[in-house]
C-alpha cells in the first residue's frame, strides 16, 4: 500500500514532482488552491491519476509546513529569474513590453 510520501517526489534539482511525473506539486496545490476538484486536475495534466492528486493533496495537508516553506522558496526563486529575465530582454522585447502597456494589455 502506498503511502503520501511516495506520491511526491524531490528532482535532482530539488524540485516537488507528483509520482514519477514531470509534474509539479507546486501546480497541483495551486489548481486545488483555487477550489479544483482531483477530478479537474486530472483533466489538466493528463499524465496524473486520480490517486496520485490525492495522493499529492495528502502529502501536502500531512507535512503542511515543510510544503508551505517550500513554496515560499520557489516564489522567491521564480520571482528573481523573472527580474533576471526583465533586465536582460532585448530591446524588441521591451519595446514589445511597453506597447502592450500602453494598450493597457499589461501592467508595469
Amino acid at each position: 500500500m502506498a503511502t503520501a510520501a511516495d506520491y511526491v517526489t524531490q528532482d535532482e534539482h530539488g524540485i516537488l514532482r507528483v509520482g514519477q511525473t514531470r509534474v509539479m506539486l507546486d501546480s497541483v496545490l495551486a489548481s486545488f488552491g483555487e477550489g479544483c476538484s482531483a477530478e479537474t486536475i486530472v483533466q489538466q495534466y493528463p499524465s496524473l491519476s486520480l490517486e496520485e492528486v490525492y495522493g499529492a493533496i495528502t502529502y501536502y495537508l500531512a507535512h503542511r509546513q515543510s510544503v508551505d516553506a517550500y513554496l515560499t522558496q520557489q516564489d522567491t526563486a521564480w520571482a528573481e529569474a523573472r527580474a533576471s529575465v526583465e533586465q536582460s530582454a532585448s530591446p524588441l522585447v521591451t519595446r514589445l513590453r511597453e506597447e502592450a502597456i500602453k494598450a493597457g494589455l499589461r501592467q508595469r
